[in-house]
């Protein structure tokens, strides 16, 4: 297993995590019911492989089909050492008693006193929300708090987008990590060549990277399909070394729901040869 210190959280995590959205979204992905005991029993199965083989990056949130998501970590890693994993969770929430509220839950779901990360569950910041979470009394001030507190240990934030409230988060200094979407389609907050992005802004300020969505979420298949309808190349593996082989990538989350994908998803990170050199790839003269 291939480890990375996790930016200033100075954590010694796996390069690929484990991505709970799969694990608790009905038909995400696919046809799927968390609460199909046969379904379930696949996902538990690899949560155990993943810590089996060495992937200790975990990462759910409530609002993974109301819960279902953290219910299955919570079983699936109950006898697991806390130290042993990287546990990561989100809210949703703005308002400090409903803040507090989803984390009480979000304790009982995963049967833990604590977890690590706590994110702010977010798809896109206006300015005026970026201002209302980084105001004093605001939605950050419930996390730092809960932080002090020990309940969580670290705190930071998730977004789709690359837009003013991203570099807002980042440029404030109060948030150890930052999850991005990024992928061989979304490379918004990479651009190598200028150079220019919120990775590089994150970087700067230490805080650990980790990437959502790092095979598309099956839209670069959906375009192959549309383009090329006879094609049976399995592009999967490509998609996730593009992620890996960006420097600033700490950790790529990769959705997964049985034991052999998570064998074939630890196979290719160890696959270095697989890597390539992101400059040569945005080289546009010889």
């Amino acid at each position: 297993m291939e480890y990375v210190r996790f930016g200033k959280t100075d954590r010694l995590v796996s390069r690929i995590g484990f991505g709970g959205a799969v694990a608790g979204l009905k038909n995400y992905l696919g046809s799927y019911d968390p609460k199909n005991e046969e379904d379930k029993s696949g996902v538990i199965k690899a949560i155990l492989k993943a810590f089996e083989l060495g992937i200790n990056y975990f990462d759910t949130a409530p609002g993974y089909g109301n819960g279902e998501s953290e219910k299955i970590f919570g079983e699936a890693l109950s006898g697991v050492k806390p130290e042993d994993i990287f546990l990561a969770s989100k809210v949703g929430e703005w308002d400090r008693d409903k803040v507090l509220y989803s984390v009480e839950n979000s304790l009982k779901n995963l049967k833990r006193d604590y977890f690590d990360l706590l994110q702010i569950h977010g798809s896109s910041y206006t300015k005026e929300a970026s201002y209302d979470i980084l105001k004093e009394g605001g939605m950050l001030d419930i996390m730092e708090d809960l932080k002090r507190q020990g309940i969580v240990k670290f705190i930071g934030f998730t977004s789709e987008d690359n837009n003013e409230g991203v570099y807002d988060f980042i440029a404030s200094g109060r948030f150890d990590t930052i999850q991005l979407c990024y992928n061989f389609i979304f490379q918004h907050p990479y651009e190598p060549s200028r150079p220019f992005g919120s990775l590089y802004k994150a970087e700067e300020k230490e805080l650990g990277i980790a990437i959502m969505r790092s095979t598309t979420s099956g839209t670069f298949q959906k375009w192959i399909k549309l383009v090329n309808p006879t094609n049976t190349f399995d592009y999967t593996r490509a998609l996730i070394q593009f992620v890996l082989s960006n420097p600033l990538v700490d950790v790529a989350l990769i959705g997964m729901r049985t034991a052999s994908m998570v064998e074939e998803n630890v196979s290719i990170l160890g696959d270095t040869a697989g890597r390539i050199s992101l400059d040569y790839l945005h080289e546009r003269y010889i």
